[in-house]
């Protein structure tokens, strides 16, 4: 089979060698690795259909991998040596931007900065941002329904999907990569493989909404005294800002002593030190005076006592230092080592008692974890992450963390939340989210992977157990 392959692929397209391989053994986080079969780097979606057909045949599964930023291990292949890693990078092609349909159609392998710059090329923008945005690709990202900053105001990738093009477990091209705004003929299918996580098929292609380019953005970074208080202000931003408000973060003070310790070229956000931050951003194109709207909202909280004190970026240098605060804040947690992470969703409305009871949970039963608790809280997502003591052995911080996500997990089931809202469940959290499945569920789910994926090569053992079959 690996000389069917590299005669499919050339010597460039299939790596063999370990230290080839190296960099698609694991992802971003690190906290899980494998063992390739080998790396499979198609140049075009014809041979990536043969190829997958080829390994049908067979029966070897096959693991769809894009830019390594994933931090639930869905990519990463299985420490047996038996899986194929089918990396997207050289399916890069923009293939086309309609600036009078506000579209764009781009392979799985391009980078989601890439695509920022092509939108803007044609003063046009590609809302979808997050901080691996440098590295991680659009078919990742529809793989994955990715979130990132700006879902308040334009929603998770599915939400940004028009059309998508799939090479489906048997090898088949299924071409649905329409342009369309209402398109209501039966079954929507994109939506199947859209957070499906390589488990139903390879995004190859997908046909994406713009808008049009912000002319004027309005960055504020916030000081606080409490999450209520910042949950308030949401509220009031979302109604007097004219549904201009595109992102709203949350970072409690703790959060940003992490950042500027790992950080320090980075400066305080604000004179005094204050309990919660809130950065917030609004943006707007055409004849609105977003200034004007800012500053009247901001004078009005400030006279209320509703916020303590704030800036308001001045330069896009100044914008971009408030959100290196936030952004930065993800690697200074890696350079502490493995801790949990979190990714989950709650009811905005509760998002202060559940940050509340989680902290007073861990107080009592692992008060020398650290919890450190953020997240784009304008849409419910907080990432609710918990840092060991440092110098526990391997199996004390096993036993720690799993103990920390139950506590967590159980507040987010008490609260009627989520235990992903972005990151998916790959293999970290499939076990929690297996258990959290009801009857009904399983059958639909099963049903449709075995109806896609009947021999189960597709991404085996992630989202469901084994191969899903």
């Amino acid at each position: 089979m690996i000389n069917r392959l590299r005669e499919l692929l050339g010597e460039q397209g299939l790596l063999t060698a370990p230290e080839q391989m190296a960099r698609y053994s694991r992802d971003w986080s690190g906290d899980l690795s494998g063992r390739p079969l080998a790396v499979a780097r198609p140049g075009s979606v014809g041979h990536l259909a043969r190829l997958v057909g080829l390994c049908a045949e067979a029966g070897i599964p096959m693991v769809p991998q894009g830019g390594h930023t994933g931090l639930v291990g869905g990519a990463v292949p299985s420490p047996e040596g038996r899986e194929l890693v089918i990396s997207l990078e050289r399916l890069d092609r923009i293939r086309s931007v309609d600036p009078l349909n506000f579209s764009m159609v781009a392979e799985a392998g391009c980078v989601l900065e890439t695509l920022h710059r092509a939108a803007e090329e044609h003063d046009l923008h590609f809302p979808l941002s997050l901080g691996a945005q440098g590295s991680c690709q659009i078919g990742g990202n529809v793989a994955t329904n990715a979130g990132g900053v700006n879902v308040l105001r334009y929603g998770m990738a599915r939400d940004l999907v028009l059309g998508l093009e799939v090479v489906l477990p048997d090898g088949r091209i299924w071409n649905g990569l329409r342009s369309l705004r209402k398109n209501n003929t039966g079954y929507d299918l994109k939506q199947l493989f859209i957070g499906s996580e390589g488990t139903l098929g390879i995004v190859t292609a997908a046909a994406l909404k713009l808008f049009p380019r912000p002319g004027q953005v309005q960055t504020a970074m916030l000081g606080l005294a409490s999450v209520s208080d910042a949950m308030r202000l949401y509220a009031a931003a979302r109604r007097e800002l004219s549904d201009l408000l595109s992102a709203f973060e949350l970072l409690p003070r703790r959060c940003i002593e992490i950042t500027l310790e790992a950080h320090p070229a980075l400066r305080e956000p604000l004179e005094a030190p204050a309990p919660v931050y809130v950065l917030m951003e609004a943006s707007a194109s055409g004849l609105v005076d977003l200034a004007a709207l800012m500053e009247q909202f901001l004078g009005g909280c400030l006279e209320r006592g509703a916020i303590l004190d704030g800036a308001v970026a001045m330069s896009r240098a100044q914008a971009a230092g408030f959100w290196r605060l936030r952004e930065d804040l993800v690697e200074a947690q890696h350079r502490r080592g493995r801790h949990l992470r979190t990714d989950v969703s709650i009811p905005i409305s509760c998002l202060p008692d559940f940050m509340r009871e989680a902290d007073a949970a861990m107080a009592a039963h692992l008060p020398e974890a650290l919890p450190v608790a953020y997240g784009h809280v304008g849409d419910g997502n907080v990432h609710y992450n918990v840092l060991p003591p440092p110098g526990l052995d391997d199996d004390a911080q096993d036993a720690l963390l799993h103990r920390a996500e139950e506590l967590v997990f159980a507040l987010v089931d008490r609260f009627g939340g989520s235990i992903s809202a972005e990151h998916g469940i790959g293999r970290v959290k499939r076990e929690p989210f297996l258990r959290r499945l009801g009857a009904v569920d399983r059958d639909l789910l099963h049903g449709i992977k075995s109806a896609l994926d009947p021999r189960g090569c597709m991404s085996p053992g992630r989202l469901l157990a084994g191969d899903g079959s």
